[in-house]
């Protein structure tokens, strides 16, 4: 696991700018301290844990990986929550450089699967604590959250379209990608 500062830095100020749109479109407007708290914890960590499974999966493959934001993507983020209502977000991605032998197909499906795992298994971890803390109110919403927004993203991410991640994975295995959508649809069907 090798980070730099600069990706670091990139990380913190992408998930810091989902966080606000998050929270400003489910506030409808200028949101609140809890809004953007529960936008951190439930958008943050299905961003940061998505980037970081595609990075270390590379990183296992010997490749160079490393997350990069997008300027203009957070630029677009802000203002089309701010003066459309809508969310657009394309905050960034982990670049990838395949090592001296290169990746196979197979090694580059499993990369671009293991982010939309990532936010299955948080999902999951999501709906546990909802049935199980659900009935205090701020773990309630963070939960709730972070069960849709992971099962969300999970299922964006296997559109079967480049740059997406389902396209790559639909090229190394139907069975894996045609798993994610209907693992992430039916824990959107819980939450």
């Amino acid at each position: 696991m090798k980070f730099i500062v600069r990706e670091i830095k990139e990380l913190a100020i992408s998930t810091a700018v989902l966080g606000y749109v998050f929270a400003w479109y489910f506030a409808g407007g200028i949101p609140s301290i809890g809004h953007v708290v529960i936008a951190l914890i439930g958008v943050g960590s299905a961003f940061v844990f998505h980037e970081m499974a595609h990075k270390f999966a590379a990183q296992r493959y010997g490749c160079w990986a490393e997350y990069r934001m997008w300027d203009t993507g957070l630029i677009i983020a802000f203002f089309s929550v701010v003066v459309l209502g809508i969310i657009f977000a394309a905050p960034g991605a982990v670049y990838i450089t395949p090592g001296y032998y290169g990746i196979t197909t197979r090694q580059n499906g499993i990369i671009s699967v293991s982010g939309a795992l990532a936010n299955l298994a948080l999902a999951v971890i999501f709906f546990v604590i909802k049935l199980s803390l659900g009935s205090i109110p701020l773990i309630n919403a963070i939960a709730s959250m972070g069960v849709f927004i992971n099962a969300w993203l999970a299922l964006f991410n296997m559109i079967p379209f480049p740059p997406l991640d389902g396209s790559k994975v639909m090229a190394w295995d139907i069975k894996a990608w045609i798993g994610v959508i209907v693992g992430a649809m039916g824990i959107m069907s819980l939450a």
